[in-house]
């Protein structure tokens, strides 16, 4: 069969998740915008994940398993660890008959492992994570049985195919994340930020790695010298006890917590943006709120972190700063608070730099994967 064209008919796919699937987060998103980019390619697509809240079932979407908050590299994942996922899991992998089912942390417990134990599909599995806990390394030597069950293996970027190849070694492909570049295109904002003040954005978690208190103290810094800024912090909780001292007296000072937002308001709160900032410390496998800043024509400014490093280019599509140095990113504040030209030509160069990551492109690359991995097993049997 060497030489001959893959065939490349309508598949039965299935995408799983591991995490609570109505629970923001980067897999998620990545597997929803997969699934639509498939189905327009004419796939049948069904989407398996714990979920929190009851709902009934829809074409395309399986939810099974309670999620519960588990901690993880210093953030809080929604699996689910209920055992009767296993049952739940065959009896949809039985009825369904997938010609390909595609794990995202194919290893998280407790649904993508309950899926490979039973899965009898081509198995692909893309990795996302750039950070474990203590216990990966025993992890690695229990699951290591069905690890050798996907027969190809996807890192969303280097520094997670470095991470992943510590406890499991093999050959992988690195396909990044993709952005919706019409959704982040649209020009629709947020009437209430138009009124002349420059606004700084921050989109992320309250959590010590997202690096908010650098970002603050930065902003603080700098207040006083240009009146005329605001900050905007959304996608997370309203400020916790920690920066009560940081905040004795929030009047005047222009800070807008605006706590989570919905999926849909996320394009706006970037359009109404001057400057996107992601200070993040570290642990970071790619950066998806870059793409998304990028795609809407945002100047960034970002920690100088491997994940990040990925996506951008120092003084091309916004500034890099050292993770947690709080005089760089006042210093790169001030730079594009005060150049309002440098500030256009960077989101310009990020819209560019994003349609690279286009989902249709991204999703093209994964398909090809798909039908590669079907064609090599289907030679295999016949030998």
């Amino acid at each position: 069969m060497v030489g001959q064209p893959i065939s490349k008919g309508s598949l039965n796919i299935a995408l799983v998740s591991p995490y609570d699937f109505v629970t923001p987060g980067g897999v998620n998103d990545h597997i929803s915008n997969l699934a639509i980019q498939l189905r327009n390619k004419g796939h049948r697509v069904s989407i398996i994940a714990p979920n929190s809240k009851e709902r009934g079932h829809v074409e395309g979407e399986y939810f099974i398993g309670r999620p519960i908050p588990f901690p993880s590299g210093g953030s809080i994942a929604r699996i689910t660890l209920s055992l009767s996922v296993f049952w739940q899991i065959r009896k949809i992998l039985n009825e369904e008959k997938f010609d390909v089912i595609h794990l995202h942390e194919p290893l998280a417990p407790f649904l993508p492992l309950a899926t490979l134990v039973f899965s009898d599909a081509i198995n692909i599995g893309t990795f996302h994570a750039f950070q474990g806990t203590k216990l990966n390394s025993i992890w690695s030597i229990v699951t290591r049985k069905l690890f050798n069950k996907l027969n190809s293996r996807i890192a969303v970027s280097l520094p997670a195919m470095t991470f992943v190849s510590k406890y499991y070694p093999a050959d992988y492909e690195i396909i990044p994340n993709g952005v919706d570049i019409d959704r982040f295109s649209q020009r629709e904002g947020l009437d209430k930020y138009r009124d002349g003040k420059v606004n700084i954005l921050f989109l992320g978690r309250m959590e010590k790695r997202k690096g908010f208190k650098h970002l603050l103290n930065a902003y603080l810094e700098i207040k006083q010298r240009f009146p005329n800024i605001r900050l905007i912090v959304a996608g997370g909780n309203q400020p916790d006890k920690g920066f009560n001292g940081i905040l004795k007296n929030q009047a005047g000072l222009d800070i807008e917590w605006v706590g989570q937002i919905s999926n849909a308001d996320v394009p706006k709160y970037y359009q109404a943006a001057d400057i996107f900032c992601a200070p993040n410390t570290g642990n970071e496998s790619f950066g998806i709120v870059l793409l998304e800043a990028m795609a809407s024509g945002k100047p960034i400014i970002a920690s100088e972190i491997e994940g990040f490093s990925q996506v951008m280019q120092n003084g091309r599509e916004g500034i890099m700063c050292e993770p947690e140095n709080e005089i760089e990113l006042s210093k790169a504040l001030v730079k594009l608070i005060k150049n309002v030209r440098l500030r256009s030509d960077m989101g310009a160069s990020g819209r560019l730099t994003a349609s690279k990551y286009s989902w249709d492109i991204i999703a093209t690359e994964i398909e090809e994967i798909y039908y590669k991995s079907i064609f090599k097993y289907s030679e295999v049997g016949e030998n």
